[in-house]
């Protein structure tokens, strides 16, 4: 969910250059609050300043009238805690990620790449539910000249290449309604941020012409769902040897990104599959990546698929175990945390192991048990938000990791946002409130 702060362009100029300390002030219940419900843990008290990072900024095209400037920022105590002099917020989903790239980088000597697919559906209504086109999977048909679809995609993609995002290429999937644009790539921190302003241009881009654009995880049972992949590549920074890339071959820090994900994939699902909507479209069979914790070469069945593996320059990972309710910036935060854990094993001596194989060209969900032992897919995704709340604080490393202030907090907001997403009594108000939400 975005939240935001308008300010004058006047206002914001003397903010930055008269303030000893530029910010605007936002109660702590802020990052507790799920519409009017407050969850465990947080009180009506107290106030962060949200600062802005000046690095961020960019010109929001499609958003506004007038030039609308998108900026970003993190939250920091308006006073430093005891004898502290650090004024940093454990809570705040950019310093966490910032936190995570920085222990990466020192403990690892390793930086990454991300780029993310943005899978959304165009709607005429929201109730009852109803797509504004259907069409097949990258069919021409989804975006013909003069059609309202084919308009909105046009003006989706002119107003994020004017607002300095670069787009991969957009194409319709095969929901209806469905379309997908693919940016990147970036430093995460940057892909994060570039993913918030995507997702703020398509809604009001798409609200311009009268359409309503969603990102709910299924909202038509009888098709795939709605996702977020992440791509990422591996990169050593140090110029190690035995860190190299080579063709067809996973370098040591790609084989440890890949075992420290898949060691905690159980427990990073409670932030990247947020809601009880996400187990609609993280089933078998259906394109998600399947609920075995799996991966595979060109294995769209699988939760990480490798590609590219031929290239060292282009070899990367698409994790297929995200959507587009998860906030991206904790969600890479918890995926580069729990790749550190094997990450900072590797020595020039020592090799990962992977103790669950490549998947190869078969999915998990079909293999017999024993072809599965084999492979060493053993354990499976929750296969419900409260399964996976339950992973992730049972996961005491990656708990670690990532503080235990911020897990606890984000268990107690998410249990509280499941609640309020549930409240609504039958089906067909469910789904209004959640392509509303999302």
């Amino acid at each position: 969910m975005r939240r935001c702060r308008v300010i004058p362009r006047e206002s914001f100029i003397q903010l930055i250059e008269k303030s000893n300390r530029p910010g605007v002030n936002i109660a702590k219940v802020a990052l507790g609050l799920v519409d009017l419900f407050i969850a465990e843990g947080f009180h009506p008290i107290g106030e962060f300043l949200y600062v802005p990072d000046l690095s961020s900024l960019r010109i929001l095209h499609g958003v506004g009238k007038t030039p609308i400037y998108g900026i970003l920022g993190r939250f920091e105590e308006k006073q430093p805690k005891g004898d502290k002099k650090d004024v940093e917020v454990e809570l705040c989903p950019r310093t966490a990620l910032s936190r995570m790239i920085r222990q990466v980088q020192s403990t690892c000597s390793a930086e990454f790449l991300v780029g993310f697919e943005s899978e959304f559906i165009l709607l005429t209504s929201t109730k009852p539910v109803v797509p504004l086109h259907v069409h097949s999977w990258s069919a021409s048909a989804g975006m013909l000249n003069g059609s309202k679809e084919a308009e909105i995609l046009e003006d989706i993609a002119d107003s994020l290449q004017a607002s300095g995002i670069k787009i991969e290429l957009f194409h319709p999937e095969a929901a209806p309604g469905q379309y997908e644009i693919v940016t990147g790539p970036l430093s995460p921190l940057e892909a994060a941020d570039a993913l918030v302003y995507t997702r703020e241009i398509i809604v009001n881009v798409a609200a311009k012409h009268g359409v309503h654009a969603t990102f709910a995880p299924r909202p038509f049972m009888y098709s795939p769902g709605t996702s977020t992949h992440a791509h990422i590549s591996v990169h050593d920074t140090a110029n190690r040897t035995h860190c190299k890339k080579i063709p067809n071959e996973l370098s040591l820090l790609e084989k440890g990104f890949l075992a420290g994900v898949l060691d905690h994939l159980p427990a990073i699902a409670a932030i990247t599959l947020p809601i009880p909507a996400s187990y609609k479209r993280a089933v078998d069979g259906t394109w998600s990546g399947g609920t075995y914790v799996s991966w595979g070469t060109e294995n769209r069945e699988a939760s990480i698929r490798l590609t590219n593996v031929a290239s060292p320059n282009s070899r990367r990972y698409e994790c297929r175990f995200i959507d587009s309710t998860a906030n991206p910036h904790l969600a890479l935060a918890a995926m580069l945390g729990a790749a550190m854990t094997r990450m900072k094993m590797i020595s020039e001596k020592s090799d990962v192991q992977l103790e669950i194989q490549d998947a190869g060209t078969k999915q998990a969900a079909i293999m017999t048990e024993e072809e599965r032992k084999a492979k060493g897919i053993t354990r499976r995704l929750p296969l419900s938000s409260e399964e996976a709340r339950s992973n992730l604080r049972n996961d005491r490393e990656l708990c670690e990791v990532l503080g235990t202030e911020l897990v606890d907090a984000f268990l107690s907001v998410n249990k509280t946002l499941e609640d309020a997403l549930m409240q609504d009594k039958t089906e067909d108000d469910q789904l209004k409130r959640l392509v509303e939400y999302y």
